[in-house]
């Protein structure tokens, strides 16, 4: 048995490293129903063997054999917007810094200032927020804005008579990158009937990518956020800055939680002193 040298160990860092950074790219409803049936394949092939089910076997060998072929036609749109996404990503996010807190802060409380009129108003609305995957495709479908967001400028934008507010808004590294974009309905059965056409967009986007999605309805005002397929329907405005927080700025939710048990914890060690 070869002892392993200090090079087997930097490219065990580098690979899990890379494989760190990437997963995130690719984790979505449909590149991971993709992984499922490889990962399910192979696994039931290597239990046959072990098992000596020979014809069993056999059958799943030969499935593997011409798998390659029959799974890029089988999941060619899932295989297309994979690899769309991988290849929009930039090199330098991988290994750069996140966004500054302050900047990710002003950029949710003024989108949940924005939305909160919006609701009270009901106008509809649909917000994109990019996170590692840059969503080119979907960018070059509207117009470029490319400007701060702020409340005045996200209400200007899905102003009813405005001549972007039918489509999405696309927030990407902190900044409105474009108005007015087309998205991908979602297919899926357990949406409700009552939903419309902006809430299955909304989805779809969820469901295509690793963004989080914000819904404004037109026709009831209330707020709904899809992340990962999933949609939560009646929101209120604090609840919908918790999420976003929760979502976009995971690490910062994370130090909170622990400055505020630091401080329950004192508070708790200073009461136990006081009585004794």
């Amino acid at each position: 048995m070869n002892k392993m040298v200090w090079s087997d160990y930097l490219d065990i860092l580098i690979v899990a490293f890379l494989i760190y950074k990437l997963l995130p790219l690719i984790r979505t409803p449909h590149v991971m129903r993709i992984a499922r049936t490889v990962l399910g394949l192979v696994l039931m092939a290597w239990l046959t063997s072990v098992m000596k089910l020979h014809t069993l076997s056999w059958i799943l060998n030969q499935i593997l054999a011409v798998g390659v072929i029959v799974f890029v036609i089988l999941y060619q749109p899932e295989l297309r917007r994979m690899l769309d996404h991988i290849g929009s990503v930039k090199l330098g996010s991988i290994f750069s810094p996140n966004k500054p807190a302050q900047t990710m802060d002003n950029m949710i409380l003024q989108t949940v200032m924005a939305c909160e009129i919006l609701s009270r108003e009901k106008v509809g609305a649909l917000i994109v927020f990019a996170r590692e995957q840059h969503l080119d495709e979907f960018y070059k479908t509207g117009t470029i804005i490319d400007g701060q967001v702020s409340e005045q400028l996200l209400r200007n934008i899905f102003f009813p008579k405005a001549s972007l507010h039918d489509g999405a808004v696309i927030i990407r590294d902190g900044r409105v990158a474009a108005a007015g974009c087309v998205l991908p309905l979602s297919n899926s059965h357990l949406l409700s009937a009552d939903l419309g056409t902006r809430h299955r967009a909304g989805v779809g986007m969820s469901e295509n990518s690793d963004a989080v999605v914000v819904i404004v309805s037109e026709e009831t005002g209330t707020i709904s956020v899809a992340v990962g397929g999933m949609l939560k329907r009646h929101l209120a405005p604090q609840t919908l800055e918790k999420l976003l927080r929760r979502e976009l700025c995971p690490e910062a939710e994370a130090e909170g939680s622990r400055r505020i048990l630091q401080k329950l914890t004192k508070k708790k060690e200073a009461e136990g002193n006081e009585k004794k």
